[in-house]
């Protein structure tokens, strides 16, 4: 699998699991699942601007 299929993985599910906590669930615990999946949002974006390593 490519670096930038497994970002794009990452970036979608986040996206996913935004939309339940958002629209889905809710007080608190709703928070923290938004937070969760926002988190993965980020973290698939900043894996597409690090440089690779080939070998």
């Amino acid at each position: 699998m490519n670096g930038m299929t497994t970002s794009w993985i990452v970036i979608i599910v986040g996206v996913i699991v935004t939309a339940i906590g958002y629209f889905m669930l809710p007080g608190e615990f709703a928070a923290g699942v938004l937070g969760f999946g926002l988190a993965h949002i980020v973290l698939g974006f900043l894996d597409m601007l690090r440089p690779t390593v080939r070998q």
